[in-house]
């Protein structure tokens, strides 16, 4: 194919702004030209209509390679990156929210109970759309059970979800605590709960630790007015917005019980089990899939020991998914710091995990009441 060397000369000068070290072969533009004409500048910049900045006042373009086309104040054209793109968010937009419920690991009961519940809403839209009554059924939800479960994974995926079959019209998620609705001035906490709920409209506000909302032990009332705040734009927004309480199960259903416009509107609880010693180990693998971490057989039986000892240590409070997120993070850090001492590592070296990587964490030791257990490749669910 003929090169146009008059066309990649301009190119040149519009990069470096002179002619100086132009290179052997290139010609010199006809008088008045820029040895560009408008269509060659529209395919270098992703501009189709070969605007100029001052046609285009949001600023330049930027095509697939990240790379965005000024003109500097001198008339120089300069390549400028473009703004970073979260691929992780990019594609949670992009993937189905049923299949997003389905690959995740364990939680049978919760997805059998989230598409019950999105196919009702469906139906009930269809109803409305076609002027038949519909059942006044609370579309709030109490999700109860213990840290690292995966209750704001699943809040996140049904708020998408209703969107899909548009139950929603959003269908983001805004999460918030006690510290995000209740101020500490009088009358202030109205108007910060009021704050969130506008944000939700159209998705789903989900507060974790809700129950935490009715411990006014200061002797305030600031929490009951984020109740109270809340259970009116729950009626005001019945249409654009839903509520998801979250909590440990016993709190959770002493706070519900303890306020009749709460129980009213929140009728329906799914409850979150732990994860089995099984589950926790395919959470810890898909980490090492996802980062790119290779871990051997031996190895591994290591680490799922570590993962029994952690379960047994703490069994009211253990975090679950979250706790091997953390296990994980440790033994990548041990793996950092015995690879920065190494004056070449291969690629292979970064992907391995050792025996080594492991030792801060097998040192932990073992209370009388948190026995080695017997049988750390057992199948079973440590409560």
């Amino acid at each position: 194919m003929a090169i146009d060397r008059d066309f990649l000369g301009g190119i040149y000068r519009d990069l470096y702004g002179s002619d100086k070290d132009l290179p052997a072969g290139f010609h010199q533009p006809k008088s008045g030209s820029t040895g560009t004409d408008e269509s060659s500048l529209s395919d270098l910049t992703g501009n189709p209509e070969g605007k100029t900045d001052q046609e285009n006042p949001a600023g330049p373009d930027d095509n697939q390679n990240g790379i965005g086309i000024e003109r500097s104040s001198e008339g120089q054209t300069v390549q400028t990156a473009a703004e970073p793109v979260d691929q992780e968010e990019v594609q949670a937009k992009e993937e189905d929210p049923e299949q997003e419920l389905q690959d995740l690991i364990g939680l049978d009961a919760i997805k059998h109970d989230v598409l019950e519940l999105a196919d009702f809403a469906k139906v009930q839209k269809l109803r409305k759309e076609q002027g038949l009554k519909n059942a006044p059924i609370s579309m709030h939800l109490v999700f109860t059970g213990n840290p690292g479960t995966g209750k704001t994974t699943v809040a996140r995926i049904l708020a998408r979800l209703y969107k899909k079959i548009g139950v929603l019209s959003k269908g983001q998620l805004v999460e918030v605590d006690r510290s995000g609705l209740v101020a500490g001035y009088v009358g202030q906490t109205a108007i910060k709960t009021q704050e969130q709920i506008q944000k939700a409209l159209g998705g789903v506000l989900f507060i974790d630790e809700a129950y935490a909302l009715a411990n006014d032990d200061a002797g305030g009332s600031y929490g009951q007015e984020a109740i109270d705040t809340l259970l009116k734009a729950m009626e005001d927004h019945r249409d654009e917005l839903v509520v998801i309480v979250a909590g440990y199960t016993k709190p959770m259903e002493t706070f519900i019980e303890s306020n009749p416009g709460l129980k009213s509107r929140f009728n329906k609880y799914i409850d979150f089990p732990d994860y089995t010693t099984d589950q926790l180990m395919e959470i810890f693998d898909r980490n090492c899939q996802k980062y790119d971490y290779r871990v051997d057989p031996d190895i591994r039986q290591q680490i799922r020991q570590l993962i029994v000892i952690r379960q047994l240590k703490r069994p009211e409070n253990f975090a679950n998914a979250r706790e091997v997120r953390n296990l994980f993070e440790e033994i990548i850090t041990n793996q950092a710091r015995r690879l920065a001492a190494m004056e070449r590592p291969t690629g292979e070296d970064m992907m391995t995990i050792t025996l080594d990587d492991l030792a801060e964490n097998l040192t932990e030791s073992f209370t009388p009441e948190t026995p080695a257990p017997a049988d750390p490749l057992g199948e079973r669910t440590l409560n």
